[in-house]
């Protein structure tokens, strides 16, 4: 049996199509026999299906003879966490983070919080898993509740990155779209009250239900960032904070309810770690990089590109001993939380930048006026590749460098682009950027030569 759920860096497919109970079991299996795994954690998120998957790769799992430590309810970053905390062969956390209502999936890491992809382990568990030969069931496995000690331990982990008492009065709008954020973030937000945090938090979305009365959580659509736009200016915050599904994304609004693109907040992120540890190296992904790029240089850091995706940039961290890496898709990864992408620590650290240096508004319009991006812009083809080679035998004769790491990227002067096919979704994704052009007519020319290049061989 072929399993097609199985992509580039984790486990994504559609319920009863592509994934259900008997697969979960089949690469719970296959994951402890692939890692020679003995002790596993596992997390889920607030997806109706999660519960029973992730019992029944808890199941599997425990066949293996492993013991499995359960976090239940949580965010990835916190089954990322936890894999380290307990010096856990492996972890698992039963996610589809922020695709559609009929998908579920994994993300898997190895001992040490490692990703794995293709070459490092997923091309293993998935020959096991469509093999389906393990035999009688091992003695030895056990299933553990961790849950309580699990997340005191991430919540003082992620609380050691900000400075409470710098922290000013501030109001922040709080929207966990219905999915895990919800307990995490009361854990993190008790807990810094009770330190003296003078911060007003005004919750909404907040209750856990997989049900998503209020849509998927993907604050990263443009049609999904109106209400956390528009409570941010009805209650006069002072910024505005959204996470995806499973919370390893967070999305952030000035005080004005202006969404902040990721690209800015890879910025300002760099420039704060690079403060506190001048000369270190910055992890950037290949889509929107001469904001980070000009940034970093200023602050006289390092700045170090990698493959677009959780799997290359964590291991990218690792290869260079960096200290922060920030994907503009609001993945930001950190040295000193296993390496991992987080998105509750982003939060907290501009909390402390917005008090000692003011408005988050403020701090990123000369960035944005020096560097002006255009959002990623998804486009459905019936011919990607084709359409992909005809942008490219278009503009590449004009380019001044052309960069192959992730898609393509053609730098022409004062503007450039990145085009890539997605990893995860059947889309191609294009983003461009300039050093102070108007980009509206350079993406209606690219988006032009997209749409009519669908034919071309």
């Amino acid at each position: 049996m072929s399993l097609s759920c199985f992509k580039t860096y984790d486990i994504r497919g559609r319920l009863g199509v592509d994934l259900d109970e008997g697969i979960a079991h089949r690469i719970g299996r296959g994951f402890a026999r692939a890692l020679g795994a003995r002790r596993v954690v596992l997390g889920r998120d607030i997806r109706a299906s999660s519960q029973s998957l992730a019992a029944e790769v808890a199941r599997a799992l425990v066949d293996e003879g492993c013991e499995v430590l359960d976090l239940g309810l949580s965010g990835t970053e916190e089954m990322y966490f936890a894999t380290t905390h307990f010096d856990a062969d492996g972890g698992i956390c039963v996610t589809a983070s922020h695709n559609p209502m009929d998908y579920n999936g994994m993300k898997m890491v190895r001992t040490g919080s490692a990703p794995l992809d293709a070459a490092t382990g997923l091309s293993s568990i998935k020959a096991l898993a469509e093999a389906n030969d393990f035999g009688p069931r091992r003695n030895g496995g056990a299933l553990r509740d961790v849950s309580k000690e699990a997340r005191a331990a991430y919540v003082s982990r992620v609380l050691s990155f900000v400075d409470i008492a710098a922290l000013k009065p501030l109001r922040i709008v709080v929207n966990a779209g219905n999915g895990a954020a919800g307990p995490t973030f009361d854990a993190i937000a008790e807990s810094l009250i009770a330190k003296g945090a003078p911060l007003t938090f005004i919750r909404m979305h907040h209750e856990p239900d997989g049900r998503f009365p209020n849509g998927i959580p993907n604050p990263l659509l443009p049609e999904n960032r109106p209400p956390t736009a528009e409570r941010v200016r009805a209650e006069s915050a002072d910024m505005g904070i959204a996470w995806d599904g499973d919370f390893d994304r967070c999305f952030f609004f000035d005080h004005r309810g202006d969404f902040v693109d990721g690209e800015y907040v890879v910025g300002l992120l760099a420039e704060v770690f690079l403060t506190r540890e001048p000369g270190a190296r910055i992890i950037h992904d290949p889509r929107v990089i001469w904001n980070t790029r000009d940034v970093v240089a200023r602050a006289g850091g390092q700045a170090v590109q990698a493959r677009t995706g959780h799997a290359f940039v964590k291991q990218a961290m690792r290869d260079h001993g960096a200290i922060y890496g920030g994907e503009m898709s609001a993945h930001h990864y950190f040295r000193d939380f296993v390496h991992c992408d987080s998105g509750m620590i982003p939060w907290l650290v501009l909390a402390e930048l917005v008090s000692r240096k003011g408005a988050l508004a403020d701090l990123v319009a000369a960035r944005r006026a020096a560097f002006p991006s255009s959002g990623e812009i998804n486009f459905h083809l019936a011919d990607a590749r084709a359409a992909i080679a005809s942008v490219r035998a278009h503009f590449e004769p004009q380019a001044v460098s052309v960069d192959e790491t992730d898609g393509i990227s053609l730098d022409m002067g004062d503007w450039r682009f990145n085009l890539r096919s997605s990893n995860t979704e059947p889309v191609v994704r294009l983003n461009m950027e300039s050093k102070g052009r108007d980009l509206a007519p350079l993406v209606a020319a690219l988006t032009r030569q997209l749409q009519n290049g669908q034919g071309a061989e």
